[in-house]
């Protein structure tokens, strides 16, 4: 899949990268729920970090992290909880981040509820667009979906998530009775989001106010963060934003409150009835099914410059067994783009009884199957790409310079020469006793198995 590039605030957004604020950004307001002014301020965060909450209002200062593990309540919005720490209504501003392609990003505020705005992430993502976006050196690990996640609940929500090469939401929201049914399905990138989904204001039935009112909630809202439905008719102070705003609020919050599982993800989300329960149920499955293949596979440490991995080792890192796997051992590292491997050629090899009776000759094809495999280590040594599979895509500009016969040690030398996402270019050789006797560019894709 190639990389996608949309300019978000001024800045080129590469989406192969994880994102970080260019700067530090703020805004403030009214709380929804608990009525109280608030200050939250974004601010950048380095690879890796994800997106953390931070009370500074308190002692110490403590984090939260934006996880599904942390979520504690979900009655008309979503709470996270770290201890009696606490942070309530957190998946609008979660949703700008993640629909703006922001990766890494602390979300300070000086009380546990961000500011409602509008009742639509529009002011975050106003408040991500003065800060700019900055590109960082670590790559994106976006997690492929592949195969069905179901699930639905006792309320008539359904959700399901369906495997797609990009992230797509479908959404059918129905009101009580059937009231305000709205259908809308699109591919959400940085740009859809801006333009179609972030402006949508958060609604509320009317026959609902009295009893959230009476459970201490929504003491900061008003016609001017929300928007009230009654009856057939809908109550705010500005009119509708889109003819069918209540569903893309529904998408909005959807992208929010999954976002939590941990990890961007491609994949096709259709929803039906929607709510933050059952998205944040939905959240957990995802979070247990990246937990679960992970598992499935063993942790390698895969060192650093000067190196040597045992065939052990290597059979750890590539899936090859007899009789295809075509390195013996890892002798070599020379920083990250650089390795060399030795396949110790012998008369056992079981080819030979046919590649010639006679005149035994190692094909040159599984000369270059060594060298994808070779290759294949290099990406396989970084930390996001551990536990996948290379795929063979092409091999260029492919020599055979001399033959390799029993009794030969061959050295394979793989260099990596550019690394978009999942997709490797290399160029190798094979050598004997110094001399070349094969090269190839070869191109190679890694996939989650």
């Amino acid at each position: 899949m190639g990389a996608v590039r949309l300019r978000i605030g001024g800045h080129m957004v590469d989406s192969d990268f994880q994102h970080t604020l260019a700067k530090s950004s703020s805004l403030a307001g009214t709380s929804l729920h608990t009525g109280e002014k608030v200050t939250l301020t974004l601010k950048p965060a380095p690879a890796n970090h994800g997106l953390k909450f931070r009370r500074i209002d308190l002692k110490d200062e403590p984090f939260i992290d934006a996880h599904v593990s942390k979520v504690q309540k979900v009655e008309r919005a979503t709470t996270l909880a770290e201890g009696s720490v606490k942070v309530h209504t957190v998946e609008h501003v979660i949703s700008a981040l993640t629909g703006m392609g922001v990766d890494n990003a602390v979300i300070e505020m000086d009380a546990n509820e961000p500011p409602i705005g509008d009742g639509s992430s529009a002011p975050f993502v106003e408040c991500i667009k003065q800060a700019g976006l900055e590109k960082q050196e670590s790559l994106r690990n976006v997690y492929e979906i592949r195969e069905p996640i179901h699930k639905e609940f006792p309320n008539g929500s359904i959700l399901t998530i369906v495997p797609d090469k990009k992230f797509r939401v479908s959404c059918t929201h129905a009101g009580p009775n059937g009231r305000m049914t709205q259908y809308l399905s699109m591919d959400i990138t940085p740009d859809t989001y801006e333009n179609e989904i972030a402006a949508a204001r958060t609604f509320v039935f009317y026959e609902d106010v009295k009893p959230l009112m009476e459970k201490g909630l929504i003491k900061g809202g008003s016609l001017e963060n929300a928007v009230v439905i009654r009856d057939d008719t809908t109550l705010s102070k500005e009119p509708l934003r889109f003819e069918n705003e209540f569903v893309r609020h529904k998408i909005l919050d959807i992208i929010g409150d999954l976002a939590l599982c941990g990890k961007r993800f491609m994949g096709h989300v259709i929803a039906v009835m929607p709510g933050h329960a059952s998205n944040t149920e939905m959240a957990k499955l995802l979070s247990a099914h990246f937990a679960k293949q992970a598992s499935m596979v063993k942790p390698v440490s895969i060192p650093t410059g000067k190196a040597v991995l045992d065939v052990n080792e290597v059979m750890q890192i590539l899936p090859h067994r007899f009789p295809f796997l075509m390195v013996d051992r890892i002798v070599d590292f020379e920083g990250d783009n650089k390795c060399t491997g030795v396949k110790g050629v012998t008369i056992n090899e079981p080819y030979f009884v046919g590649h010639f009776p006679g005149h035994p000759v190692m094909p040159g094809v599984l000369q270059v199957e060594g060298m994808a495999q070779v290759a294949s280590i290099l990406m396989l040594r970084k930390s996001e790409n551990q536990g996948k599979i290379g795929y063979f895509m092409s091999a260029d500009k492919v020599k055979f310079r001399k033959p390799v016969f029993p009794g030969d040690s061959l050295f394979i030398e793989a260099e990596i020469v550019k690394i978009r996402r999942n997709i490797g270019i290399a160029t190798a050789r094979c050598l004997v006793n110094g001399e070349v006797v094969s090269e190839a560019d070869l191109k190679f894709s890694l996939f989650a198995p």
